[in-house]
């Protein structure tokens, strides 16, 4: 089996969940629309190329590993939002705010991040697909887009270091991912957490046994009216070896 794998590692980044009214909470990993997001961006696949974004939805099967979901930070945020103008469509919000007719309001949110947080990503390839693991590692290397984790605001800290072997089990080739992001053992300890996290999706096989099967709205359907749809998710949590 061929497998994909990249680390994901920022000062901050947020993985959002179900939102509900001016609460924008992060969940512990990234979620499936946050790694295709990421993937479509290094491709240079814009939000409102559908179709595209549709055959990359149905061709990947993602696995997450969580070696440190890092530390929850709450910020009180505080944002200027135009008015509502259906019938303009905006390239980014700088350019909606200075031709917005409609006057300026503010809105005031709490929105969660995590701090220093690391995790693999394995990608493998579904069989209805017409991409390579081969194209999205090159484009991982040099992304059309730039890539961020999860928000604008949160930038990546680290190289992705995208490989692509081939594997036994995806479980074996995330524990034998070992690229260090930091020179002195010290600073790299902090990144892997004593406890290990991992979530896959439902009828992929990565050599673990589910201890959990939950429901997550993050399969999107639309981008451009974000729109997500129910998939179920297996995790498991283990202790590191030594």
């Amino acid at each position: 089996m061929q497998c994909l794998i990249f680390r994901l590692y920022g000062a901050m980044a947020s993985w959002g969940s179900t939102a509900i009214g001016s609460v924008r909470p992060t969940r512990s990993a990234p979620s499936r629309s946050a790694v295709l997001g990421l993937l479509a961006a290094a491709l240079g696949i814009r939000r409102d190329q559908e179709e595209q974004l549709a055959r990359l939805n149905r061709s990947v099967a993602i696995t997450i590993k969580c070696e440190s979901e890092g530390n929850l930070l709450r910020d009180y945020h505080t944002a200027q939002v135009p008015g509502t103008d259906k019938k303009a469509i905006w390239p980014h919000r700088k350019a909606e705010l200075e031709n917005t007719h409609k006057g300026v309001n503010t809105i005031l949110s709490t929105r969660d991040y995590r701090t220093d947080g690391h995790w693999l990503v394995a990608i493998t390839l579904r069989e209805d697909t017409d991409c390579t693991l081969e194209a999205i590692r090159d484009a991982l290397d040099e992304p059309v887009f730039p890539l961020y984790l999860g928000r604008k605001s949160c930038p990546l800290s680290a190289p992705l270091h995208p490989v692509v072997s081939e594997v036994e089990s995806i479980y074996e080739a995330l524990s034998e991912y070992e690229y260090p992001i930091a020179h002195q053992a010290v600073v790299e300890a902090v990144l892997y957490s004593q406890t290990v996290g991992y979530e896959w999706e439902d009828g992929v096989s990565i050599g673990l046994s589910p201890q959990e099967t939950s429901e997550r709205w993050d399969e999107p359907t639309s981008r451009l009216r974000w729109q997500f749809d129910k998939r179920l998710v297996h995790s498991a949590r283990l202790e590191r070896k030594e």
